[in-house]
């Protein structure tokens, strides 16, 4: 596709400084987006993206340096005054109330009070021009996530921006509701307004960034368009190094199966929740099996299950190397060989203001060898707190800080090297790679499949094809609860993925 031609620079950040204690986030940041132009901000976790957009949008003011918006120095006093001038953000998370309705949801939005059948008439209006439909009159709980995700990038532009920041737009979305996105931005930028996209999933950037800034450590590293590169050419200009492939070899599992699932279901455990149905599924030693499906069709759920935090109704509906274990907790399935990574890093995987070694000791007191006599042997945490820094390249400052403390990628690491580090027979992961770069996404994949090569069973949940494609040797889709029998990578598409993760192949009534 040809771009338009660009127009004047929209927005500046020039020589931008931000300091928080003794880290500068941002170290005399340059930036600048054109009307009429997709712009890529790229970077490893802990780059300065997050901290250059807030300040962009708003959140946080600079030390130094100044931003211009058209061409005038302006003080951002907030995220209305940002609006008013024409600047709309889109954040990666969600924040939607699921009980009330798309209208009511984008009313609490606007900055100006408006009667609901208004706003409900404007947002039709808003959503039928961009190819973004949506009911005004439906509640976000019975959407789909690529729904949710229209309600955000709509209610943006009923705010009528001129510039449109994205962060990780399509991390729950379908290959087919990605696409969708794409000529939406397409229309946008035509229009004259201008993008700055925010994602880790570099062929995207590739196919729709005219220019992409790329931060390392706080500094501007490289300027370039994204088109005349490759994917691993800009994940190398990201981390300063040259990033290998994983190294893994699709194959039919042969050895033992460490978990069956058999004829698995649940009722919803709240009101909103998924119901699991029938779900059944093997996981064999040396393989790795993916699940993949759009966010909210039962993954939580069946996370849950798997790991012991919900039991099931039949002990036998789970079997842990043969063992029924559907009614024993999840410290009983540990100490029986199984490991787990939730989806949430903080809050669920992490205490965020619990000292990393003490939360290596909430999740491995009963199997790691860090209690005797009842007393904590604080000493041990301490070496596995540094085995997992050195074994996954976890950067942090002191040795033993506060969860909260560590960027997103490395807390991620630092999860997934706590749990593969002890050894496990099952590991069970939930979004192992959601939201860290390039460089930390493969790290944690080689660890996934070098842990399969070892004789355990590896099951991954994830929203990313991508990764499910490079680490899997099968994949089964999750939709409304149900589960698709695991098929052998070799051979699988893209497409054909993405039109199970939307219900194609289901029975009727689940796919309706």
């Amino acid at each position: 596709m040809t771009s338009p031609p660009l127009g004047p620079p929209l927005i500046q950040a020039d020589a931008v400084v931000k300091r928080f204690g003794a880290l500068t986030a941002n170290d005399h940041v340059d930036l600048t987006v054109a009307a009429g132009e997709v712009h890529a901000l790229l970077g490893e976790n802990g780059a300065g993206k997050s901290t250059l957009v807030k300040m962009l949008y708003g959140l946080l003011q600079p030390d130094a340096g100044r931003i211009l918006w058209q061409g005038e120095p302006v003080v951002l006093d907030g995220p209305r005054d940002a609006r008013a001038r024409g600047i709309g953000m889109v954040f990666q998370h969600f924040s939607l109330f699921e009980a009330m309705s798309v209208a009511e949801n984008v009313a609490l939005a606007l900055d100006r009070a408006e009667p609901l059948p208004r706003i409900a008439e404007r947002l039709a209006e808003v959503s039928r021009a961009y190819g973004l439909p949506l009911d005004p009159g439906r509640k976000v709980w019975q959407l789909s996530v690529g729904e949710r995700q229209r309600i955000e990038i709509v209610r943006c532009l009923m705010q009528d921006p001129r510039l449109l920041i994205l962060d990780e737009p399509t991390s729950v979305l379908t290959p087919q509701e990605a696409e969708g996105l794409f000529a939406t931005l397409d229309r946008i930028r035509a229009e004259g307004r201008a993008v700055l996209y925010i994602s880790h999933k570099l062929e995207e950037i590739r196919r729709l960034c005219e220019t992409a800034t790329i931060l390392r450590q706080g500094k501007v590293v490289a300027r370039c368009d994204p088109r005349a590169e490759s994917a691993a050419s800009l994940a190398a200009m990201m981390v300063g190094t040259t990033i290998l492939g994983v190294r893994h070899d699709a194959a039919e599992p042969t050895g033992p199966v460490r978990l069956a699932i058999t004829n698995l279901s649940l009722p919803p455990a709240e009101a909103h929740g998924v119901a699991l149905r029938g779900i059944s599924l093997g996981v064999h030693a040396g393989e790795v099996l993916g699940i993949a499906g759009v966010a909210g069709n039962g993954q939580e759920e069946l996370f849950a299950a798997i790991s012991g935090e919900r039991p099931a109704a039949r002990a036998e509906a789970v079997l842990l190397d043969r063992r029924a274990v559907g009614g024993l907790d999840i410290n009983a399935r540990r100490r029986l060989g199984a490991a787990f990574v939730p989806e949430e890093r903080l809050g669920h995987a992490a205490a965020p203001r619990f000292a990393l070694s003490d939360n290596a000791l909430l999740s491995g007191h009963a199997t790691g060898g860090f209690v005797r006599s009842g007393l904590v042997r604080r000493g041990r945490l301490l070496g596995f707190v540094d085995e997992i820094t050195r074994a996954f390249d976890v950067r942090k400052g002191p040795r033993d800080p506060e969860a909260r403390a560590l960027s997103g990628g490395n807390l991620q690491k630092f999860v997934v090297g706590r749990e593969i580090l002890r050894s496990p027979s099952l590991l069970v992961a939930a979004q192992p790679t959601w939201g860290v770069d390039a460089g930390a996404a493969r790290r944690i994949r080689q660890a996934l499949v070098d842990l399969a090569a070892q004789g355990a069973g590896v099951l991954v949940i994830s929203q990313d094809l991508d990764e499910l494609l490079e680490i899997a040797d099968r994949i089964a889709v999750i939709f409304h609860g149900r589960l698709s029998p695991a098929m052998p990578v070799k051979g699988l598409t893209r497409e054909t993925l993405g039109l199970l993760m939307g219900g194609s192949g289901f029975p009727a009534e689940e796919a309706a």
